[in-house]
């Protein structure tokens, strides 16, 4: 599918100039608040602002083909058309989901004509990616011989999703998902837009965290809060407010009615408390009652580790031999390693620890979304990743003393490091807890070593709890 437009057409669709109408009011959000001036983009200081690397190509006028590279939502391709826009470029868009060769060839003759007339052409080619080798050399004679400059755009590591040759002909630039902070300030433009919308804190932060990141996310959710708001004839936005337009639905398919779960719930709980016999008798209930073996068997491995996890690692192994042979021999015979299975999981010492810290790591990853991975742990294995330090400075465990890099950090930057895993003192976990925290204690003296070292007070602070992300 290919879609050009001179930059100076009155089509909403396309970039305006500075100070032109935004597109109409029927038209998305995210359509109508499409910045048309580089100063008016939100993110990617690392490249626009004075001085930066992209903003360089646009206060000097020197046009190039690039590849834009970054997760949805944070102005690929409103970059590409304030390109277009700022050196007067016949701007031609192709997308690599539902275009081919032909549409390609469409594309070089618009730009020879355009080139006839005196202007220049920037294609630009989003998801990219999807393009297989032969479409994207399709472009190469065509940015060799300057007929347009070229402008991908992709969520994908470049490295393995584009032809080493068009790369090479191309500069990469690394875009980064959208900050809470302009995040928020993207809503409050979403919700002045919309009808001049106040909005309270809580909901505003709440607001930005449902984006993750992603500002086109952002701006639907801003339309579907404004939806809302003026159906209920309120001029703000409360938690309670946010909460009912964004609301996501979860439905339960009730099998077997509230007896049902009653029973297994009683199963659960007398394997929790150990009581082996109890378990067993409301096992026992549930097949004779009819109900699906299998379906037990699952609960069982659930069991095994939300309530057993390490402090017996045996009880999710059993319980998965047991799944297997229920599946080999079928009912009754099967039954009875199933039987065997309960005893096991009532008799094993007890440990919520694993439970626990995966909950916790879930509300951690979304309160802080998707946090950039730190230079040094990323990937490397081609020469543009190791241009931009991917894979710089980290220390290779197995070459350390004890295959531990003592100091060594983790976690995302600006993160502080949380305590999601607490061993219980029961069974094989209490010895997991010891060595847990000696490695905790290697961990704090080469900290405190190294900042000595560096004539600085040791950073070492208590890691943050689950619970703030501020620390115990």
């Amino acid at each position: 599918m290919v879609r050009s437009a001179d930059l100076f057409d009155p089509d909403p669709q396309d970039p305006a100039p500075s100070g032109a109408p935004r597109a109409g009011a029927d038209a998305p959000l995210a359509e109508r608040l499409r910045p048309r001036d580089i100063d008016e983009v939100i993110g990617q200081a690392h490249l626009l602002t004075p001085g930066k690397p992209l903003r360089l190509a646009f206060d000097t006028r020197r046009l190039h083909s690039m590849i834009l590279w970054g997760p949805p939502g944070v102005g690929k391709t409103t970059l590409a058309r304030l390109i277009a826009q700022r050196f007067g470029a016949h701007f031609i868009a192709i997308s690599a989901v539902l275009a081919g060769v032909k549409e390609i060839r469409e594309a070089v003759v618009q730009a020879q004509a355009a080139r006839a007339a005196g202007q220049p052409t920037l294609v630009f080619v989003d998801e990219v990616h999807r393009f297989n080798k032969s479409q994207q050399d399709a472009f190469l004679p065509h940015v060799e011989s300057g007929l347009f400059t070229f402008i991908g755009a992709t969520t994908e590591n470049p490295s393995f999703e584009v032809n080493s040759a068009l790369l090479s002909r191309a500069t990469v630039y690394v875009l980064q998902s959208l900050q809470p902070k302009e995040l928020e300030l993207l809503a409050r433009r979403g919700l002045q837009a919309s009808g001049g919308l106040d909005i309270e804190p809580d909901a505003l932060r709440l607001l930005a965290e449902h984006a993750d990141g992603d500002g086109r996310r952002l701006l639907n959710a801003v339309e579907a809060v404004a939806a809302t708001a003026r159906a209920a004839g309120s001029a703000s936005v409360d938690m309670a407010l946010l909460q009912s337009a964004l609301a996501e639905t979860l439905r339960r398919y009730d099998k077997g009615g509230d007896q049902f779960y009653d029973v297994i719930s009683a199963l659960h709980k007398s394997v929790r408390g150990s009581d082996p016999d109890a378990a067993l008798y409301w096992f026992s209930r549930m097949v004779d009652g009819g109900v699906d073996a299998a379906y037990i068997g699952r609960r069982l491995i659930r069991m095994a580790s939300e309530d057993i996890g390490l402090a017996d690692p045996r009880a999710l192994s059993l319980s998965l031999d047991a799944m297997a042979a229920y599946e080999r021999l079928g009912s009754p015979e099967g039954e009875l390693a199933l039987a065997q299975a309960v005893l096991y999981l009532a008799l094993a010492p007890k440990s919520n620890a694993a439970y626990v810290a995966a909950g916790e790591a879930r509300e951690l990853v979304r309160r802080h979304g998707s946090a950039p991975v730190p230079m040094h742990l990323r990937n490397a294995p081609t020469r543009l990743m190791r241009e931009i330090g991917a894979g710089a400075e980290y220390r290779y465990a197995h070459d350390e003393p004890g295959a531990f890099a003592a100091g060594e950090r983790y976690f995302p930057q600006g993160m502080a490091e949380a305590r999601l895993y607490r061993p219980t003192p029961r069974g094989l976990e209490a010895r997991l807890g010891e060595r847990l925290a000696e490695l905790r204690r290697l961990n704090r003296q080469a900290r405190a070593g190294a900042a000595g070292a560096r004539g600085e007070p040791s950073d070492e602070s208590p890691e943050a709890t689950p619970g703030d992300g501020t620390g115990d």
